[in-house]
Formats: C-alpha cells, sequence, structure tokens
C-alpha cells in the first residue's frame, strides 16, 4: 500500500465529508493505493456518524473512536499503530490543510529520501492570537532541538513508515514529533511551504495553555533525550559542585573565625553570618541532587526501556 492518511479529530461533523471527497478525489487521480484512518478523540457531535457513512460506501475508510476525549497524540499513537502504508501523512480534519499538497510530499519521501517532511503554513489566516505565541514556541523549538523548522505544530507531515513505527507519540508530543524522529535516529528531515486555508466550520481548539504545556513538554523531551538514560549525569554533576562550594564557603567561615581568635582580634560566631547558612544550603541542596541522581539511576536500572535501541538494519 502506497499512502495511509491519519486524521485525528474533535467535533468536525461538518467537515468530514468534504474532506473525505477532496482526499478521494487527489489519491485516485494520481493512482495511489490507500487507506484513510479517521480518529475520533471522543466527539461529542455527529462526528462518528459521518465516519459511519463514508466507511459504507468505501473499504478504504477506517477509523477509531475513543470514548472521552484524550487530545491529538493518543489519536495519532493509536493512527500510527494502525497504518499498513509505505508512507503516513497526518493531516488536521479542519480543511485548514489542503489533500493538494500530498502528491509533492510524498515524491519528497520517495525520491528525494527524506525520512520525514513538515508542512511550513507560510502565509497563515489565523489571528494574532494564535500567530504570535506560534512564532514564540517554534523559535524556541529550533533552539533546543537544533532542527531548522519554521512551524513545527503544522498538522500536514509525511513520514516514511519506520519512522512512525519507532516512535512514542504521548501526553501532547505531537508538537515534537520532528524531534522524536530525530531523537530515534532518523535525521533527514525536510520541510515543505504549504498552503494554508482559513477555518470554514466550527472553531479553534487553540488555547493559550497549549503555549506553556508545549514548553513544559519541550523542555522534558529535551532532559529526557539528554539524560533520560543516565540522570546522575547531570544531577550528580550538579550536586556535586553544590556540595563543595557550601563545603568550601563553610570551611572558610570557619577558618576565620580561628584566624581572629588566633590573632586575639575581635570575632563573631559563626552562627552571625549569612554565609554560613548560605553554605549549608548549598551543601543540604547539593546532597539532595546528588540523591536525586543516584535514585534515578537505581530507576532506569530496572527500566525495562534500558538497552532499547533503534536497530536500522541487521545482516
Amino acid at each position: 500500500m502506497d499512502l495511509s492518511i491519519v486524521i485525528p479529530l474533535y467535533n468536525e461533523e461538518e467537515s468530514i465529508p468534504e474532506l473525505y471527497d477532496w482526499l478521494k478525489r487527489v489519491l485516485e487521480q494520481h493512482g495511489y493505493t490507500y487507506e484513510i484512518l479517521f480518529i475520533d478523540d471522543g466527539s461529542t457531535d455527529n462526528s462518528w456518524k459521518e465516519i459511519e457513512k463514508l466507511s459504507q460506501q468505501s473499504p478504504y475508510v477506517k477509523a477509531i473512536r475513543f470514548r472521552r476525549n484524550y487530545g491529538k497524540s493518543p489519536g495519532l499513537h493509536c493512527g500510527f499503530a494502525k497504518a499498513q502504508g509505505d508512507v503516513v501523512i497526518t493531516m488536521d480534519a479542519d480543511l485548514q490543510d489542503s489533500p493538494d499538497e500530498i502528491p509533492e510530499l510524498y515524491r519528497m519521501i520517495t525520491e528525494e529520501g527524506y525520512d520525514l517532511v513538515s508542512g511550513w503554513k507560510q502565509k497563515r489566516y489565523d489571528p494574532i492570537s494564535k500567530t504570535l505565541p506560534t512564532k514564540l514556541y517554534n523559535a524556541t523549538a529550533r533552539m533546543v532541538s537544533g532542527i531548522c523548522l519554521h512551524d513545527f505544530n503544522c498538522g500536514l507531515k509525511v513520514y516514511r513508515r519506520e519512522v512512525v513505527k519507532n516512535i512514542e507519540v504521548y501526553n501532547d508530543m505531537h508538537r515534537y514529533i520532528p524531534y522524536l524522529a530525530k531523537i530515534a535516529g532518523f535525521n533527514r528531515i525536510g520541510e515543505k511551504v504549504v498552503h494554508h486555508q482559513a477555518r470554514k466550520y466550527g472553531k479553534t481548539k487553540f488555547g493559550l495553555d497549549r503555549f506553556f504545556n508545549g514548553y513544559l513538554d519541550l523542555m522534558t523531551l529535551w532532559f529526557l533525550s539528554k539524560f533520560g538514560k543516565k540522570p546522575m549525569h547531570i544531577f550528580g554533576l550538579l550536586g556535586s559542585l553544590m556540595f563543595l562550594f557550601g563545603l568550601i564557603a563553610v570551611l572558610i567561615v570557619g577558618i576565620s573565625k580561628l584566624y581572629f581568635m588566633h590573632n586575639g582580634m575581635e570575632y563573631r560566631l559563626v552562627t552571625d553570618s549569612p554565609y554560613f547558612y548560605l553554605s549549608i544550603a548549598s551543601m543540604i541542596i547539593g546532597t539532595q541532587l546528588f540523591l536525586a541522581g543516584f535514585i534515578g539511576e537505581l530507576i532506569t536500572r530496572n527500566s525495562v526501556e534500558r538497552n532499547n535501541y533503534k536497530i536500522a538494519e541487521e545482516i
């Protein structure tokens, strides 16, 4: 099978039939063998009924329905697990992603050898309340991940099948699928300017909470990619440095008092010095950080994922 189209959705009953007709026209015009996977994320409207109608009309329509709303990442995770195509394409169901982009995206994977190609909605039709946080988010994601993409969160992406079968999309990590792919060893990541259409039906699911949650998810992903299997390297190092700093400081305070006492000079109790308390606090925090790294090592040592390495091929 050439293509699997994975479409997560939530309350998009009006756009589903139009999107399906558009997809069918493009895919059949280019002679692809395909499947369309709708992932209904617990919609409360008639989205599932519309999908059922389409599945009765076409054997190429498959679907999953969640009992409640879990989010886009779980939807993509289940869609990737079910996808059978050599090339997998993800897109939103709100008609803001154009199926006319599919042939060129497919060609970039099959002919140019990319592992993943992300769409870039260079000209957007969203309000500034959405575009400004998006620009800040993308700049931060580029800096942290080292991947030069302008639009990490674009729903229109295309992957080689091996990519989606070797990454785990969880929480809200769908925003960072290119970064997940890079961590898994897929470094051929490209970008294509795609057409962005104004929303035709319904309302956007975007909220400012996604911006803050996205930042926290990015920091989590960065930390796990760097130190997920070796937490002692970061916590142990920071803890040792802080403990050493506190130890040196408390020795200076104590030696200073002994020096003044030996020379008959006026001196203060070490407990009267603020540096004494700062040094003690530094030693305590350093000890806690070191123990956090040690406990982290004990946890990772017993993790079933500790030696789960991505093997490209064997002979």
